[in-house]
């Protein structure tokens, strides 16, 4: 960052991944990919989730928590789809482009990293996330988490994370709408989406929350018993 040098960034990422790739793995079954999604601040603060990522952990899952860097382009693709398609500003939606554009610059060596890795999945540029959700919901939805929410949801069920936890604020609108809302639509096109909706709010209990945690993770074992069944019979 103090160099601003593309170069750099570029080395420094593949040194990590490499770095990453040669650390030895102990010899154990893989876990169950358990996605994080929701309100934003309650998605990545742990004190805002109750350490909602230990939990799931300690429940004997593996968590998979999306990039806040999705986050920040999805709020500068809000500029270009207002553009289009509500009653946005020409100028804004130029300026978000270009801006879009310089990070996924930055993102695509990233990618290429993840790609050539033999442990790392890669990722999509936001331009790919957000036609996940054609036919699901709209590219107004843009209170709160808007479409990205859904387009995490189906992001992660597309690559191994089914189980997926979607955490709010007690009575949170936004996320009643493109979170919950889209749920039921999910598991019928997804038969193996395995999703649970959790508040987070003073007044929510930990006990209640842990409990839909842990029956959620109960079916996630199930559907990977059934899963690795299937192959063996295969």
């Amino acid at each position: 960052v103090q160099k601003m040098s593309f170069r750099e960034f570029g080395k420094n990422v593949r040194a990590m991944v490499e770095d990453f790739d040669n650390i030895p793995l102990k010899d154990m079954p893989r876990k169950p990919r358990v996605g994080v999604v929701g309100e934003i601040l309650v998605k990545f603060h742990p004190d805002a989730n109750n350490q909602l990522v230990s939990v799931i952990e300690q429940e004997g899952g593996e968590a998979v928590v999306p990039d806040f860097m999705d986050f920040v382009l999805y709020c500068f693709l809000d500029d270009v789809q207002q553009h289009k398609i509500l009653a946005g500003s020409l100028k804004d939606s130029i300026t978000s482009n270009m801006l879009i554009g310089l990070i996924e610059w930055f993102r695509s060596v990233m990618r290429k990293a993840y790609k050539k890795s033999k442990r790392f999945d890669s990722f999509e540029n936001i331009w790919h996330t957000s036609k996940l959700v054609d036919g699901l919901v709209s590219h107004g939805n843009q209170t709160g988490e808007g479409w990205l929410l859904p387009a995490e949801m189906v992001e992660l069920i597309e690559n191994g994370a089914p189980n997926i936890v979607l955490v709010q604020p007690f009575a949170c609108l936004p996320n009643h709408i493109t979170g919950k809302g889209v749920m039921k639509e999910l598991k019928r096109r997804y038969a193996n989406a395995n999703i649970v909706a959790v508040d987070y709010d003073p007044g929510a209990t930990e006990v209640n929350q842990l409990n839909r945690i842990k029956l959620m993770m109960s079916v996630a074992f199930q559907n990977m018993k059934k899963e690795q069944e299937t192959v063996s019979v295969k």
